[in-house]
């Protein structure tokens, strides 16, 4: 697991993580980070990362995927405190599915209606 810890110097969710690119965070503990979408796709629109580098969903293993259960957690947890109780969380996984970053993140949507399907 060691090597899921890693950070990547060069991605920009660990360099947010680290502190060196200013977000708005609006969580923060041992395991992961969550702040507001610099280019939110609804009128609630936050992430939630791991600060484990693990590029996508794709590397999720049994040595990391407390990891991946903790953000969920987390996501739990504060659309409680925001007040939410409808939402999306959408994690896309490849250049071809939408993934911009190469860093592990869950989108979490609220606010509007989100149609279905996505896309």
């Amino acid at each position: 697991m060691s090597n899921v810890l890693r950070c990547d110097s060069d991605c920009l969710f660990c360099q947010i993580i680290k502190g060196e690119i200013p977000s708005n965070k609006i969580y923060e503990d041992h395991t992961c980070y969550a702040f507001y979408d610099i280019n939110p796709q609804a009128p609630i629109h936050f992430l939630v990362i791991p600060k484990a580098h693990i590029s996508s969903c794709g590397e999720i293993t049994k040595g990391n995927s407390s990891i991946v259960a903790h953000c969920f957690e987390v996501i739990s947890e504060v659309t409680k405190k925001l007040g939410i109780t409808d939402f999306r969380v959408v994690s896309n996984c490849g250049a071809k599915a939408g993934q911009s970053v190469s860093h592990l993140h869950f989108h979490v949507l609220s606010g509007r209606d989100l149609t279905w399907p996505p896309g």
